[in-house]
């Protein structure tokens, strides 16, 4: 059984830091490396017969993120581990979201690196342990990092917010309708404005969204 592993490092020493470590076990072969995303993303069109890619973040043309977000769409069975000098890298959510399956250390020692490909390919994430409670604290504190555009103001009219908490409440628009003296009609073109002002598409949403931003 042979592991197929490509890497991405705009710094050439340590592309070949990684292959050194990587020399050590027989069945991983690096196919190849590339400097930045966009050199990976073109040897991938010629052959993406490749497991797993070490991906680092910062890199100049294409970055770590973007790379990777491109790969997951195009060939979703490649597993990609971001390679990150620093684990106070700010940019470890926006990885994970973006598709990474797992987050480790450039300096990590070559058996715990070799660990980190087999249980990554098995399924599961090689991270970190100081990344994975940077991460579990960002979960917790989602806030800090949500998108700019989630911070806009949203401006809910008196009368939507007053249906908006009928809505939380699991009414149904005629029970709504009927508590705020308005015809079933209106109640739901102002729950299509409320869809729309919110930006989602369902009255769970709607509602989560709502408390998040504190409007009900």
């Amino acid at each position: 059984m042979s592991l197929k592993i490509a890497i991405v490092d705009d710094n050439s020493f340590l592309i070949h830091a990684i292959k050194e470590k990587l020399s050590f076990f027989d069945e991983v072969m690096v196919k190849h490396t590339s400097l930045n995303g966009s050199e990976l993303l073109a040897k991938l069109e010629d052959n993406h017969n490749i497991d797993l890619i070490l991906m680092d973040i910062e890199m100049p043309v294409l970055n770590g993120i973007e790379t990777t977000q491109v790969v997951k769409q195009k060939y979703p069975q490649i597993k990609i581990i971001m390679l990150t000098a620093f684990d106070n890298d700010e940019n470890i959510f926006n990885a994970i979201k973006a598709g990474a399956d797992g987050y480790l250390l450039k300096e990590i020692n070559p058996k715990d690196l070799y660990d980190g490909i087999v249980e990554t390919l098995n399924g599961g994430a090689a991270m970190n342990p100081s990344i994975a409670l940077k991460t579990l604290k960002l979960l917790r504190n989602p806030l800090t990092i949500e998108n700019e555009k989630d911070k806009e103001d949203i401006s809910l009219s008196k009368r939507e917010i007053e249906v908006l908490e009928q809505l939380s409440t699991g009414l149904s628009y005629t029970v709504i309708a009927e508590n705020l003296f308005l015809s079933p009609s209106t109640v739901r073109k102002h729950i299509e404005n409320i869809y729309q002002k919110l930006q989602v598409h369902s009255k769970i949403e709607a509602v989560q969204k709502a408390k998040r931003h504190n409007i009900i």
